[in-house]
C-alpha cells in the first residue's frame, strides 16, 4: 500500500504540475524542457524528478488532471432532472471551464489535434464510456418526446465545440467582438437561447 504524501510532496507536485501546464501551454511539448519546468516551479531539477522520472510523466499528468475536469460537468447530468434544464446547465459549466481554464483547454486540444498518443485510453476507455451512458439518458429522454428527436452523441459533441471554442481561440474571438464586450457573458446568452430552441419539443 502506498503512503499518503505528505503536505510538502503534495505541495510540490502541484508546483510541478502548474509551471508544466504554464512552460507546456508557452512552448508546446517540443519546446518544453524538464529544465525549464524546475525553474517555473522553484524546483531543482533532480527534486522535480523525484516526483516525475520525465518530461512524458508531467505531460501525461497534467492531460489526465485535465481529461477528469472535462468529464466532471458530464457527469452532473441528472436522469432524474428536467431535460432542458439538465442540457443548459451542462452547456453552462463547460463554459464556464473555457472560461477559468483556457491553458488547459488549449493543450487538450493540441495534444487531440497530434494524434492523442498520450490521451487515446483515456479517450476510449474513461471519456467514450461516460459519454455513451449520458447519450443513453438523452436517448431515453427523447423517447419520452421531453427533448426533441436528435443524435445524442454529436449533441455532446455540438456543446463541446460551441463552448471550448472560445477557450481555444480566445484572440479570435476577442478580435473579431472588439473592445467592449465580454465574451462569456454574451456566449453564455446566445448559446442558453439556441439550445433552449434546439432542444424544446
Amino acid at each position: 500500500m502506498l503512503k499518503p504524501k505528505t503536505r510538502i510532496q503534495e505541495r510540490n507536485s502541484r508546483a510541478i504540475l502548474e509551471a508544466g501546464l504554464e512552460v507546456f501551454a508557452q512552448q508546446g511539448y517540443r519546446g518544453a524542457t524538464l529544465d525549464e519546468i524546475a525553474v517555473v516551479a522553484g524546483l531543482s531539477k533532480p527534486n522535480l524528478l523525484y516526483y516525475f522520472p520525465s518530461k512524458d510523466a508531467v505531460y501525461a499528468a497534467i492531460l489526465s488532471r485535465q481529461l477528469e475536469t472535462w468529464l466532471d460537468p458530464l457527469r452532473m447530468i441528472d436522469p432524474a432532472g428536467d431535460p432542458v434544464e439538465e442540457m443548459l446547465a451542462y452547456v453552462r459549466r463547460k463554459l464556464e471551464l473555457s472560461r477559468d481554464y483556457p491553458r488547459e483547454s488549449r493543450l487538450f486540444a493540441n495534444e487531440v489535434l497530434q494524434g492523442a498518443s498520450r490521451l487515446l485510453a483515456g479517450i476510449e476507455g474513461p471519456l467514450k464510456s461516460l459519454v455513451d451512458e449520458k447519450a443513453a439518458v438523452l436517448q431515453g429522454w427523447m423517447d419520452e418526446g421531453r427533448i426533441a428527436k436528435l443524435h445524442p452523441v454529436h449533441l455532446i459533441f455540438s456543446i463541446w465545440s460551441l463552448t471550448q471554442h472560445y477557450a481555444d481561440f480566445d484572440v479570435q474571438v476577442r478580435a473579431v467582438l472588439g473592445t467592449g464586450h465580454d465574451p462569456y457573458d454574451e456566449a453564455g446568452a446566445f448559446l442558453d437561447h439556441l439550445f433552449r430552441r434546439t432542444l424544446s419539443v
